[in-house]
C-alpha cells in the first residue's frame, strides 16, 4: 500500500469487541445461486459450459479480482490508464463478491483487525471451517467501536467506479444476455451462476487458509495474526496463495517472490508494463526499512528482496517511510549510505495497519 493512502482510521476501534450478525443481502445473494447452480448445473453440464465456466471463472478473477481489485485498486501496488483502470474494476465486479468500494473495505478492514494484537475470530479465521464459511458467506461483523472508513478521492470521486458500486450485482446481466445468445440458458447457469459460487466459495477457501498456521518466512511484529504461503496452488489462486509474503510486503505488484512461487497475476502486471500500461510498479521495500517484520525462519533474504535492498532507497519505485533513528537491524551498506544525510524523519509505519 503506497503511504499517502489511509482509508482505516482507527481512532478509538476495537477489532476484537463485537458480534457475529446475519447479513441478509449477501447470504440470499449467494444462497440464491448457490440453488441455481446444485439445480441446474447437473441437468445442462456438457464440455462447452465447463469450458466457458473455467475460462470465465479464471479471466475475471486473474484480470478483475488479483491484478486489478485487490493490486491496482486496493493496494495501489502500480499505475495505470483510467480507462484500464476501470475496465479491470468492471471485471473485478463481475467476480460476484460486491462491488469495488464493498471490496476494499472488506479487505482493509479485515487486514487492519489483523494487525492489532488482538481480534475477533470472525477475521482471524480460527474457527472450524465450517463455521467459517457461515460466517464469511452469510455473515457481517457488528463493531462495538469500529473504525472509519473512507475511500480516496480518486475512486470515491469517479463516476464509473460510483456506478459499479451501486449496480455490482446488475452487472451480471449483461454477460448472461451474451451467454444467451451464444449458447443459450446452459451457458447462462454455467457462465453467471456456477462461476460466481466457484469464484466467492474459491477466493474464501484460500483466505481461510492463508490465514491459519502454514509455511512462511516472515512474522509480522505486534500482529495478532500471521499469513501463511499455500505451496503447489500458484497458479490456479493466481499468485494469492503466496500470502505470508503479501503480509511482509503488501506494496509489492509481485507477491511469489522467490523461485518457484509462481504468480500469473505478475506476469500480467510485467506485460502491462511492458507495452507500457503499467508504471511505478511496487517492490519490495529495503531491508532497512523492516522495522515491522522479521524472519522467521532465519533463511537469507529471497533474491527478489535482496536486488531491491542493493538499490539507493531514492530509486525505489515502491514508496516507503524511513525510520526516524538507524537501530542495530539497519546492517544493509546500501541502505546506510543511502540514508546518510537524509532529513525524513518520519516514523515507519506497517503498510497494511495504517491503510
Amino acid at each position: 500500500m503506497r503511504p499517502d493512502v489511509f482509508r482505516i482510521d482507527a481512532t478509538g476501534a476495537d477489532a476484537d469487541a463485537g458480534r457475529v450478525v446475519w447479513a441478509p443481502t449477501k447470504s440470499l445473494w449467494n444462497s440464491s445461486l448457490l440453488a441455481i447452480a446444485l439445480i441446474a448445473a447437473p441437468l445442462t453440464m456438457s464440455f462447452d459450459t465447463v469450458l466457458v465456466c473455467i475460462t470465465l471463472t479464471y479471466a475475471t478473477l486473474l484480470l478483475g479480482h488479483s491484478v486489478g481489485l485487490h493490486r491496482l485498486i486496493i493496494h495501489r501496488a502500480f499505475d495505470t490508464p483510467r480507462w484500464l483502470a476501470r475496465t479491470l474494476a468492471y471485471l473485478g465486479v463481475l467476480v460476484g463478491m460486491a462491488g469495488p468500494f464493498g471490496t476494499m473495505k472488506i479487505h482493509d478492514v479485515r487486514d487492519w483487525a489483523q494487525r492489532e494484537a488482538r481480534c475477533h475470530d470472525f477475521f482471524a479465521h480460527r474457527r472450524s471451517l465450517w463455521r467459517d464459511a457461515i460466517w464469511q458467506l452469510h455473515c457481517q461483523f457488528e463493531f462495538e467501536r469500529p473504525p472509519r472508513f473512507t475511500v480516496e478521492s480518486r475512486y470515491a470521486d469517479d463516476w464509473f467506479f460510483i456506478w459499479l458500486e451501486r449496480t455490482w450485482m446488475l452487472q451480471q446481466l449483461p454477460l448472461a444476455g451474451v451467454l444467451y445468445l451464444l449458447g443459450g440458458l446452459p451457458w447462462v447457469v454455467w457462465g453467471v451462476a456456477v462461476r460466481v459460487v466457484i469464484s466467492v466459495t474459491g477466493h474464501w477457501v484460500v483466505t481461510y487458509y492463508t490465514h491459519n498456521p502454514g509455511p512462511g518466512r516472515w512474522s509480522v511484529r505486534g500482529a495478532g495474526v500471521q499469513a501463511a504461503n499455500l505451496r503447489g496452488v500458484g497458479f490456479i489462486t493466481m499468485g494469492e496463495c503466496w500470502h505470508n509474503n503479501h503480509h511482509a510486503f503488501p506494496e509489492s505488484a509481485k507477491i511469489g517472490l522467490e523461485p518457484g512461487q509462481t504468480d500469473p497475476a505478475w506476469w500480467i502486471i510485467r506485460g502491462l508494463e511492458r507495452v507500457g500500461l503499467a508504471q511505478n510498479i511496487g517492490e519490495p521495500r529495503p531491508s532497512c526499512t523492516w522495522e515491522d517484520i522479521e524472519q522467521i525462519s532465519g533463511w537469507p533474504a529471497p533474491q527478489r528482496v535482496r536486488q531491491v535492498c542493493e538499490t539507493p532507497i531514492t530509486s525505489v519505485r515502491a514508496e516507503v517511510r524511513l525510520p526516524e533513528r538507524r537501530s542495530s537491524r539497519m546492517t544493509d551498506p546500501a541502505c546506510l549510505e543511502s540514508t546518510a544525510g537524509s532529513t525524513d524523519t518520519r516514523p515507519l509505519r506497517n503498510t497494511h495497519t495504517d491503510r
